[in-house]
């Protein structure tokens, strides 16, 4: 199928949503305003029902099937986002869902899914292959397949996004978001293209998941042999045929980020907007800080979700701290002899830095007799502090061996 989603389907969809969705706000974003020079905005998706946006088109599907459809129940294939969506729609409309996720899915989303009512079957390791169960499954079942992008249904409840964007905030001059499979940029794209041509439409991926910039140079959607990103939400290996074609024809650019990127959007996101968001939702955010992609403001960055693990906002914050200067791993050698722990203590405490944890090692076969190496894990106040510390220590005589600021 190649007929491309209408604005008509999009309006139709949100009189569908209405009194089940939440109307998301836009909140100004005072860091990346003064980095791009003109007004930003964060579209907040992420305390959208159920977490993010997958809600808008799971329930726009679902919610079309006839009485027969819902009798044999639903299926779906996620790693977590559109999960909750098809549950929480399934429970709606009041037909069964049974969801198939990978076996390394986090737990809050896995118990998400199941307390909105679902059956949880874990199979795959990737979204793709929880996929390819989902259809077995409806084949043996009778069960209606909820595909998590490809469908004009899931497109057109995804588009209702953008309608809310050019309503709060109709000087808008450039949209991002994060891009996966491609529904949600599809739907948005519909939208903006036709009631507001002039603005830009920016889709940002996970480096190490980047499927689309490989099929629009191909003219077709690719598969990409092997795929691995923080940002699980969009983990897709190869995009639809139906948001391939939306994509190819309505959205002007397609840029990618790096994981530190994405650690670094997300700390700021949570430091600076007191967002909760997870990596997926905070891509659109990453682009702009690492300057990947020109914009003319103002700007809308869509934060898409904000189901994040918290062992793994944890990881994130140490990581993104690292990456923004402010937590420096770094490895002294020394001579072994007393007082010269607290020497180098002392002279690190002198520089306003403040030591997280200390590890003093002897029996390292690298080491000289007479020498010890410490390990130290220190926050820092960003790269110059770091870079200061690191000269200063090495101008003592240390031996720093190891410093890493990534």
């Amino acid at each position: 199928m190649t007929e491309l989603v209408g604005l008509d389907d999009v309006r139709a969809a949100r009189e569908l949503l209405a009194g089940v969705i939440r109307t998301t706000p836009m909140e100004p974003s005072r860091p990346l305003s003064a980095a791009l020079g003109g007004p930003t905005w964060l579209k907040c998706e992420n305390v959208q029902r159920a977490g993010s946006y997958k809600v808008r088109g799971a329930y726009v599907r679902i919610s079309r099937l006839s009485a027969a459809e819902r009798e044999r129940g639903v299926v779906a294939a996620s790693a977590g986002n559109h999960a909750q969506g098809v549950a929480l729609a399934a429970g709606l409309v009041g037909t069964h869902a049974t969801v198939f996720m990978p076996v390394n899915a986090p737990l809050p989303k896995v118990a998400a899914t199941k307390g909105y009512g679902a059956q949880v079957e874990l199979a795959g390791n990737t979204v793709d292959e929880s996929l390819v169960a989902a259809h077995t499954y409806a084949e043996r079942t009778g069960a209606v397949l909820i595909h998590p992008f490809d469908h004009p249904d899931v497109i057109a409840g995804q588009g209702t996004v953008a309608l809310e964007i050019l309503e709060q905030c109709p000087e808008v001059k450039t949209i991002i978001t994060g891009v996966g499979g491609g529904g949600l940029i599809s739907g948005m794209a519909v939208v903006a293209k036709a009631l507001r041509p002039d603005v830009r439409i920016i889709g940002v991926q996970a480096a190490g998941a980047a499927a689309f910039p490989p099929s629009l140079v191909a003219g077709e959607p690719v598969r990409l042999p092997t795929f691995s990103t923080i940002a699980d939400g969009i983990a897709v290996g190869r995009p639809g045929e139906i948001t391939f074609n939306h994509v190819r024809k309505l959205v002007d650019e397609i840029v990618t980020v790096s994981e530190e990127d994405i650690s670094r959007a997300l700390l700021m996101l949570l430091e600076r907007g007191k967002q909760v968001v997870e990596p997926a939702g905070a891509v659109g955010v990453a682009a702009l800080l690492a300057g990947v992609v020109e914009v003319e403001t103002p700007v809308v960055a869509v934060l898409s979700g904000g189901n994040i693990d918290p062992l793994l906002m944890m990881r994130v914050i140490e990581h993104g701290l690292a990456a923004a200067g402010r937590y420096l791993r770094v490895t002294v050698r020394c001579s072994d002899r007393p007082g010269q722990l607290a020497s180098l203590l002392s002279q690190i405490a002198e520089h306003r830095a403040n030591v997280v944890d200390v590890e003093h090692q002897r029996a390292n076969p690298h080491l000289s007799l007479g020498e010890v190496e410490v390990a130290l894990s220190v926050e820092t106040r960003g790269v110059e502090h770091s870079d200061t510390l690191i000269s200063a220590l090495r101008a003592s005589g240390y031996q720093v061996v190891f410093a890493a600021e990534a």
